[in-house]
């Protein structure tokens, strides 16, 4: 998803803005009393995204890990920020943050496809905020102008390790035990 414009100039409670969320056919960020509007993603953005929740269903369909595609919303509690990752994989028991079970608090692998206008909010700002999430051990950055899949995964003692995965690669998802194939995950993303 693309990170667009402030949606209004008004102060929004958190409860406020569930209400309007749930009721609208667009999706909004929301952080510090702000609501950001987002904007719809190119054929490219929306095919990364089918790729890897294709590959990552088929790789964790018999285990604990559930994938959830870019209309769950994740709140990071430590911040407030509620937002909608393209992608997430839980492998423990979901938290959710109410009765309505539309956000979920303990998201273990986030993945966000990068667009020209969202690459430095999603490696900056963005993983600033995700850092902040206790249960998140692996965040992954997808390129959609080359066969890249930068990995971020998050060691015992709190620092981050990257490992970049290119064409012909294959990515190993530590908490999900899975494998995905660099060359799956850009399947027909480059064609015409």
């Amino acid at each position: 998803m693309i990170r667009k414009t402030q949606a209004s100039g008004r102060t929004w409670t958190v409860e406020d803005y569930l209400v309007m969320e749930r009721a609208s056919e667009e999706k909004h960020e929301y952080l510090g009393g702000e609501v950001f509007t987002m904007a719809g993603a190119s054929r490219e953005h929306n095919l990364l995204v089918a790729n890897l929740v294709g590959e990552l269903r088929g790789a964790l369909r018999r285990g604990p890990c559930q994938v959830y595609p870019s209309d769950m919303r994740v709140k990071v509690s430590a911040t407030g920020l509620y937002t909608y990752p393209d992608v997430m994989v839980v492998c423990s028991r979901p938290e959710l943050e109410d009765a309505h079970g539309d956000t979920l608090l303990n998201p273990e692998v986030i993945v966000e496809v990068l667009s020209e206008s969202t690459e430095r909010h999603d490696r900056g700002k963005k993983f600033e905020q995700y850092r902040q999430v206790p249960s998140l051990r692996e965040y992954v950055l997808v390129s959609q102008d080359v066969a890249l899949c930068e990995q971020f995964t998050r060691r015992d003692d709190g620092t981050w390790s990257l490992r970049e995965h290119r064409a012909g690669g294959r990515m190993w998802l530590d908490c999900a035990g899975c494998w995905l194939l660099v060359d799956e995950v850009y399947l027909k993303a480059f064609s015409g």
